[in-house]
């Protein structure tokens, strides 16, 4: 694993932990941060060891504040386009993982926060969270995905209406509009919570969770996700873990799932 200057890593039980660490600037998005989330995600991608990955944030202030302004107001239409398909692409590689990644939402999740968020397979947040994008009242729109995946989970009335007025919402909110899976009171059980969710998922064949999260990401690609589906779990059957669950439970017995 990585050393990294703006992120914290530990592995506990095949749960890879991320926490992004910039408390003097409520865990902004810099380049750099952006850069070490790249390669931490990438060197998840290619750990045997990791079965799944958790996001969070620093402290009890904030998950991502957002994008460092300080970088964006020195943007120009020369080099604003590529800033933002940098973030996207960092944010694509979180979407498309085929190991689980859970965000913990421990504050604030605006801008970047949210897209970030939004990246993950499933968000978590505590009571104190607060979700929006307010990126209009900086003269922006939200570039890291945003527009599009704000209105995969919530629609597209809610979501015009979140990014134009640039609102923050509350955990609550967030949830009732199908933006969080759960909000649990503290911190202690966010990651408590997080920890056990993820727990159930990587217990599961890894193979098959991976290919569940390719068929679910297929309806909202420019592809056939009923045919995405039906190959997959082709190739399911294909697999060892699929012997082996067929078999534990015909005998009765706990399957031991190892990614083959």
């Amino acid at each position: 694993m990585s050393l990294y200057q703006n992120l914290t890593e530990a592995i506990e039980n095949g749960i890879l932990i991320i926490t992004i660490s910039r408390p003097e600037s409520l865990n902004a998005l810099n380049t750099e941060t952006l850069d070490e989330l790249r390669t931490a995600i990438q060197e998840a991608y290619d750990n045997k060891e990791i079965r799944g990955i958790i996001i969070t944030g620093a402290g009890e202030k904030s998950f991502v504040a957002g994008a460092d302004i300080k970088e964006i107001a020195e943007l120009n239409e020369l080099n604003a386009r590529k800033f933002a398909e940098n973030g996207q692409e960092i944010f694509s590689l979180i979407e498309q993982c085929e190991k689980p990644v859970i965000a913990a939402v421990n504050g604030f999740a605006l801008g970047g926060g949210c897209e970030l968020a939004m990246a993950c397979h499933i968000r978590i947040a505590s009571e104190n969270a607060k979700f929006g994008q307010p990126e209009v009242t900086l003269g922006i729109i939200p570039g890291y995905g945003g527009t599009q995946r704000l209105t995969q989970l919530v629609g597209k009335g809610k979501a015009l209406e979140l990014i134009a007025t640039g609102d923050m919402i509350s955990a609550n909110e967030a949830k009732n509009i199908g933006l969080v899976n759960h909000v649990v009171e503290t911190q202690d059980e966010l990651m408590e919570l997080s920890k056990k969710i993820m727990s159930k998922i990587v217990s599961k064949a890894p193979l098959a969770v991976g290919m569940a999260i390719n068929c679910v990401n297929a309806f909202y690609a420019e592809e056939n996700g009923y045919q995405t589906e039906a190959n997959s779990f082709s190739n399911c059957t294909k697999t060892k873990d699929f012997q082996e669950g067929t078999m534990a439970f015909i005998e009765k017995r706990k399957p031991e799932f190892k990614g083959e």
